[in-house]
């Protein structure tokens, strides 16, 4: 697939915001000036970023507690996603959803979740949607290898099987759910094999390579939206950080993490980048000098939006 260098050149900015983004909340929530709890993908920005950008500006993704990349990739507004982690009322949830909620309807993206497993039934059924209105769109449900494991996976795939419905379920297979490794909680290598038993094509992908990323989630989002039906995605990724800000990480070693570090998905499609000759080293330097400013807007505009009313706090509960 012959990826136009705009598109790789706006992948590779937008890896880099999100990377920055998440390094800044580990910043604030270890100095305490973020509250609650948040999970960083630090590590992980190919497969949520590249993925993202492989479908149309329509099309609908359903996002986990782990989503600050997808938001990004899906071109939600950096100043209005700092907002709702400070808690302010011009965040995107008002400040009410925090790092695990966060939704924005007219970019596609139906919402994190806090549930494991949760985003399935909420992808398949707006996959239903899509089929029974006409609407040519499609939707990618993210979800992680200890998500495999809930009992709404396996509805979820079985029934978007038999009604053929139009959605990619995308696993971000980390390795790890929370702190159990994967050999521990399934008896599979590949959590893609399980596509078999519901008769769905799959894919098995390097999930630290923005390119494939991007080139297979193209090719199974043009074969959910001629009408053949859902298709898995396997990506394998890592993150580099604990489960969440309260993870000491203690079950890992410094050698495994180093590893990985050196796989790093940023650096990676920088390289190629640069050696494709699709970007210069100064512009390389321009984006990454532009993402931190970026950034450093968000935090301002966060900083000096306004707090939620008391009066507030019994809004939104009921549609």
């Amino acid at each position: 697939m012959n990826i136009d260098k705009h598109i790789l050149i706006e992948i590779y900015k937008r890896m880099q915001q999100a990377r920055a983004f998440d390094e800044t909340l580990d910043k604030f929530f270890k100095k305490g000036i973020m509250h609650g709890t948040t999970h960083l993908s630090i590590g992980e920005e190919a497969s949520g970023v590249a993925s993202c950008m492989a479908l149309n500006k329509e099309d609908f993704i359903t996002s986990t507690h782990r989503g600050h990349s997808h938001a990004i990739g899906k071109g939600m507004e950096l100043n209005k996603m700092m907002a709702e982690l400070f808690g302010k009322i011009t965040g995107y949830c008002k400040g009410k959803g925090g790092s695990m909620h966060t939704a924005d309807i007219e970019k596609g993206n139906l919402g994190a979740n806090g549930v494991v497993g949760g985003g399935f039934a909420i992808a398949t059924g707006a996959a239903l949607t899509q089929k029974m209105k006409k609407t040519g769109k499609i939707v990618l449900c993210f979800f992680g290898d200890g998500a495999s494991n809930e009992g709404s996976f396996h509805e979820s795939m079985n029934l978007a099987s038999v009604w053929k419905l139009p959605v990619i379920f995308f696993c971000e297979n980390n390795f790890y759910g929370m702190s159990t490794p994967i050999e521990k909680s399934m008896n599979i290598k590949d959590i893609a094999v399980r596509a078999k038993s519901y008769n769905i094509p799959s894919y098995i992908i390097d999930g630290n390579d923005a390119i494939e990323v991007y080139e297979i989630t193209k090719k199974a989002a043009k074969y959910c939206r001629e009408g053949n039906g859902p298709i898995l995605i396997e990506s394998k990724t890592y993150r580099y950080l604990g489960h969440s800000k309260s993870d000491k990480n203690v079950y890992r070693t410094k050698e495994e993490i180093e590893r990985w570090k050196k796989k790093d998905p940023i650096e990676r499609l920088e390289n190629y980048l640069i050696e494709k000759h699709i970007v210069t080293q100064e512009e390389i330097e321009s984006i990454q000098k532009q993402v931190i400013k970026d950034i450093e807007e968000a935090v301002e505009y966060a900083k000096n939006s306004p707090e939620p009313s008391l009066d507030s706090l019994t809004e939104d509960v009921y549609a």
